[in-house]
């Protein structure tokens, strides 16, 4: 019962307490945060990524999961071809203090084979938010980094295909 109210109060605590207006970030280099993956391991966005041309899934609240999810089928079953990374970014005091116990109850959610792919973003949530913006945070950013970590695309409507098909023209002239 003890761990149902910390998550309970952990779960009101994630999100936007901070509103910034959303932001048109095409052409401009994503600042330098860190996080770990739910492997526990280190990572430093986007200098961990540079050479590869990466889609962050960034997300402010639990619900956003759905938008994720959606992108995630969608880019799955048009086989785009693009490394993939879920960032949950979750701003404020509160939430660092109980990051264990978040992680692991999105640990028990996700298949271990996904960890890797799941990075959590505490320390630097609000820069992140602040970055994008956050009206609207039950969508997904969806931020298509170059391989020198500068954003080509940025999508925060919810999934769209069109949205999804603009990602996958922008793949395939930037190979």
């Amino acid at each position: 019962m003890r761990l149902f109210f910390i998550c309970f109060l952990a779960i009101l605590s994630v999100g936007c307490s901070t509103h910034y207006a959303n932001q048109s970030l095409t052409g401009q280099p994503f600042p330098s945060i860190s996080g770990d993956s739910l492997e526990q391991t280190p990572v430093n966005i986007p200098e961990d990524f540079k050479g590869n041309t990466t889609l962050l899934l960034i997300g402010y609240k639990q619900n956003t999961q759905f938008d994720i999810d959606r992108w995630l089928i969608g880019l799955d079953m048009t086989s785009t071809k693009v490394d993939v990374y879920e960032i949950p970014t979750i701003q404020g005091l509160f939430p660092r203090m109980f990051s264990t116990v978040i992680d692991n109850g999105m640990r028990a959610g996700i298949p271990k084979s996904l960890w890797k792919g799941v990075i959590t973003v505490y320390q630097d949530g609000e820069k992140v938010q602040e970055y994008t913006g956050n009206q609207n945070p039950n969508n997904a950013r969806v931020v298509l980094l170059s391989k020198k970590g500068i954003v080509l695309y940025m999508y925060d409507e919810g999934f769209s295909v069109e949205a999804l098909n603009q990602v996958r023209r922008l793949l395939a002239n930037n190979k």
